[in-house]
């Protein structure tokens, strides 16, 4: 009879753990360290609200849908915001990579709507004494957070991966597209080298013309970072020689970029929000 009762007792203790568990959802999953390294919620969202333009180069965001679509987007950034350093220590260096990728667009996209419509560009979310990068507005591996932080303290110093700068996204004109798909860990160098060639391949943002090489800010700014040695590129020359076919269809323009004989020169940066509906 003891034995009965005992038994008993652990069935219906058995039953009430699986219902806690089955109640308590997203929360047991971020506890037993299941995390989405698919990120199917953010997938979908960017799908839905990133299209390309003709040209297959750029894209634009529909920040009124991801706007409409709050619950959805609400979700995801609670995702990332719940993912304990812990956890975030223990993933090899490309789920990292990935995590803090998409982490700073879907955060830049926040930053956008906490404003939009009433902005013309991320810069419009600063101020003389603070930039748009500098604000801590999320919180992210424990800490409140600011996007510059996920860039310049995180991502440049600590992965040596110059083609990031083509995967995070400042929600302008004259970045490099934000793709509409999420980055993951399975596809990242395959992600980041299409980036690349879309990037190089933007006539608007880098282009050869009579004979020079006019090329975007970006590697004006984050110069260094493309001269470290990652995927054989020890100075700037050595990035344009690779995606020489991207820049320009002239065969002799080309032959000139992959023997490094180019002068180069930077275009104006366009900081117009990269909004679909404008």
């Amino acid at each position: 009879m003891g034995a009965m009762t005992f038994n008993r007792r652990n069935a219906i203790f058995s039953i009430a753990f699986c219902a806690l568990l089955t109640r308590a959802g997203g929360t047991f999953g971020q506890i037993s360290g299941t995390f989405d390294h698919q990120y199917a919620a953010w997938d979908a969202l960017l799908r839905k609200h990133v299209k390309w333009l003709p040209d297959n180069k750029q894209s634009r965001v529909n920040y009124k849908g991801i706007a409409a679509d709050k619950t959805e987007f609400r979700k995801v950034l609670d995702t990332f915001s719940a993912v304990p350093k812990a956890d975030f220590d223990k993933w090899s260096r490309e789920q990292q990579m990935v995590f803090l990728v998409n982490a700073y667009n879907a955060f830049t996209i926040q930053h956008i709507l906490s404003k939009y419509p009433d902005l013309k560009s991320i810069k419009d979310l600063g101020s003389l004494i603070q930039s748009a990068w500098k604000k801590k507005f999320f919180t992210l591996l424990g800490e409140d957070r600011h996007l510059d932080w996920i860039e310049h303290e995180q991502l440049r110093p600590r992965y040596n991966e110059p083609r990031i700068h083509v995967a995070v996204n400042c929600a302008s004109i004259g970045c490099p597209a934000l793709p509409p798909e999420a980055f993951t860990s399975e596809r990242f160098d395959a992600q980041l080298e299409k980036g690349m060639e879309r990037f190089l391949g933007d006539r608007t943002r880098n282009r050869m013309t009579d004979g020079k090489l006019e090329v975007s800010q970006i590697f004006k700014w984050f110069r260094e970072d493309f001269e470290k040695g990652n995927k054989g590129f020890t100075k700037l020359e050595d990035v344009f020689a690779k995606y020489a076919d991207q820049l320009t269809d002239a065969g002799p323009e080309r032959e000139k970029l992959k023997a490094k004989s180019v002068s180069i020169t930077h275009l104006d940066y366009d900081w117009s929000l990269n909004d679909l509906g404008r």
